[in-house]
């Protein structure tokens, strides 16, 4: 190990994307210090590394980072890449220089009530720690049956960049979630033929409903009493949506919003739907086993594909550094944190930002939620910020 930083840091902030910034920007504001870490070689390292085609599916009026509007110029819909310009500008305009190359393996609470940050190279001591290191860090790769047998390409979304390398070949996505919707439609639209296995009813929403955007009508709802939001979501999703089942779809028990408070996230869909509907990309149901060359599904179809993706979302990976005691804590079964922050005398001082996916925008809330977090570390900490 190199020359461990001992020194006493008032708030470390852990992971330099959207949420990591955030927390930066805020405490900049007020004119606290703060120390960054991010374990890539750059700011917002997901954003970067995202599929081609991805663009913000909330509108930039509800999507900026605080105390810095996006640009007049953007789209309503932002992309992947003039958002990455946007957390550049942001941290030039707040003076966020993070740490790079700082990958954290442990947090640990010290016997002075201090937390100890270990990551490979350095030892932190710190009062505080934000967690930020957003609910997508681990992709989440599970072994299909008979996987090893197949002879094409087998890709995790993460390693996906567009669909030009898939032309005229059949593409199977497993799973559909916002990022398994948005590439069979990539696919499609570069000339390979996708299908979408799918395992259970999924919950759709338009991004936009009658030609205006869907966010800020879930803000509204989300203000109403749950019973009241959950059927005026529902009665918005018939009109907009429809009934999908006789496409592969399922019909869901529940509406989007209420899935949506139990961890579920509803698909927002920008054009998924239209296409399946009109043939172009096939639904097919669980994979009951992949062959050399084709699949089966658990209908008993087998069809042949020359390539898989897999569209099985991502993991927390908070367990790998909080360790057994502190996750059993802190985490749901899920491995996402309970709270924000906890009032547990041996975790004060410990807080987690950016793990939330609400119908309202992951980005809104993150405003939202680091306002709070910074208001209870004034009000709460006697520990001078």
């Amino acid at each position: 190990m190199n020359d461990a930083k001992q020194m006493t840091i008032p708030t470390l902030i852990i992971g330099a994307g959207p949420a990591g910034l955030a927390m930066a920007g805020r405490l900049a504001k007020l004119g606290l210090p703060f120390t960054v870490l991010e374990a890539s070689d750059y700011l917002g390292f997901s954003w970067r590394n995202h599929y081609d085609r991805l663009h913000l599916h909330t509108v930039k009026e509800y999507s900026a980072l605080p105390h810095l509007p996006f640009p007049a110029d953007y789209p309503t819909y932002v992309p992947r890449l003039k958002f990455v310009e946007y957390l550049e500008r942001y941290a030039e305009q707040f003076n966020i220089k993070p740490q790079f190359n700082q990958k954290v393996i442990s947090i640990h609470r010290s016997q002075d009530g201090r937390w100890q940050v270990q990551t490979e190279t350095d030892l932190f001591m710190v009062e505080r720690v934000i967690v930020a290191t957003g609910y997508n860090r681990v992709p989440n790769m599970p072994e299909l049956p008979g996987q090893r047998n197949f002879r094409g390409v087998i890709w995790h979304s993460h390693e996906y960049r567009n669909g030009a390398p898939f032309r005229n070949e059949n593409v199977l996505v497993v799973g559909m979630g916002n990022t398994g919707a948005e590439l069979a439609l990539d696919l499609l639209e570069n000339g390979a033929k996708p299908f979408i296995s799918v395992r259970s009813p999924i919950n759709i929403i338009r991004r936009e409903v009658l030609g205006r955007p869907a966010q800020p009508i879930a803000i509204v709802l989300s203000k109403l009493p749950n019973w009241l939001c959950d059927r005026l979501a529902k009665l918005t999703q018939l009109i907009s949506v429809g009934d999908v089942s006789a496409y592969g779809l399922g019909k869901p028990k529940h509406p989007p919003t209420y899935d949506n408070r139990r961890g579920k996230t509803p698909v927002i869909d920008i054009g998924t739907i239209d296409q399946i509907k009109a043939g172009t990309i096939t639904v097919v149901p669980s994979i009951d086993r992949i062959n050399a060359k084709t699949v089966t599904f658990t209908d008993g179809r087998e069809l042949p594909f020359d390539a898989i993706v897999l569209a099985t979302g991502y993991r927390t990976g908070l367990a790998s550094f909080l360790g057994n005691g502190l996750s059993n804590q802190i985490l749901n079964e899920r491995g996402y944190p309970k709270k924000l922050w906890f009032d547990d005398a041996d975790l004060r001082g410990l807080y987690f930002l950016g793990f939330s996916v609400p119908v309202t925008g992951v980005l809104n809330l993150l405003n939202k939620d680091s306002a709070r977090i910074v208001a209870h570390i004034a009000e709460n900490n006697s520990i001078p910020a």
